[in-house]
């Protein structure tokens, strides 16, 4: 029987959601949990990885069970999880349903505080004295729907196939000192969202142009591109099956 968890983390203190050797990882503290709760070894397949420091306020993974589960599982989950992780409902699906491979779109958000704010200071990249033009940031992402290859914002050295994403929507939204910019694609390359908006802020402070921003695109160098904000900024916000 397959099992479907939806869930949210704090990713300041995890090296992002994927198992790693000598790393603690959100994936390896909901095995534990699993585990523990069946008294056997079980594995759970995430919806998509995040790096390191990244946080998630809605992810989703799947396990494979015999029997069915208890109904109060959820709150079982929850007494054995560290606090930064917090499951919301674990749900019956077909045998053939995948975490990862039948999602069709991610979305990600990321934030950033004009000025200093040290209440937000682990959910938000802060800057102190730049205001950069919301609508040549907007414009520049734009651009972004029409192209499929955005080798120029991934990691250089990352194992994939291909560098084509189809992004569905991209744009910035300010509310008083609070930046957020949204992005929703069918999938995404590793850094590729904060490399983004590192590329997208240089054109809001007028360092390059958003011609420069079609080109840094079309160069498909990510040394063109900009620089790769910080981690604590970007929140994964929905899954959709």
């Amino acid at each position: 029987m397959r099992y479907f968890i939806e869930f949210s983390y704090n990713g300041k203190k995890y090296h992002g959601w994927q198992i790693q050797p000598e790393a603690i990882s959100v994936q390896e503290k909901l095995n534990d949990a699993i585990s523990t709760i069946f008294r056997k070894k079980i594995e759970v397949v995430g919806a998509g990885r995040t790096d390191t420091g990244v946080h998630a306020s809605q992810m989703y993974a799947h396990f494979d069970v015999e029997n069915e589960i208890a109904e109060d599982i959820v709150f079982k989950l929850n007494s054995i999880l560290p606090d930064d992780i917090a499951v919301y409902q674990v749900f019956l699906v077909d045998d053939q349903k995948h975490a990862r491979f039948d999602a069709v779109s991610r979305t990600y958000q990321y934030k950033i505080w004009l000025g200093r704010n040290p209440f937000l200071l682990d959910f938000s990249w802060q800057i102190h004295s730049l205001k950069p033009n919301l609508t040549k940031m907007n414009e520049a992402a734009k651009l972004l729907m029409e192209y499929e290859d955005f080798q120029c914002f991934s990691k250089v050295k990352t194992n994939v196939h291909t560098f084509n994403c189809n992004i569905f929507e991209a744009f910035w939204v300010q509310n008083g000192n609070e930046l957020t910019f949204t992005i929703s694609a069918n999938r995404f390359l590793r850094n590729m969202v904060r490399a983004i908006v590192g590329t997208l802020i240089d054109v809001g402070l007028d360092k390059i142009s958003i011609d420069d921003f079609r080109k840094i695109i079309e160069s498909k160098n990510r040394s063109n591109a900009g620089l790769s904000v910080p981690a604590k900024g970007l929140f994964l916000t929905n899954i959709k099956y």
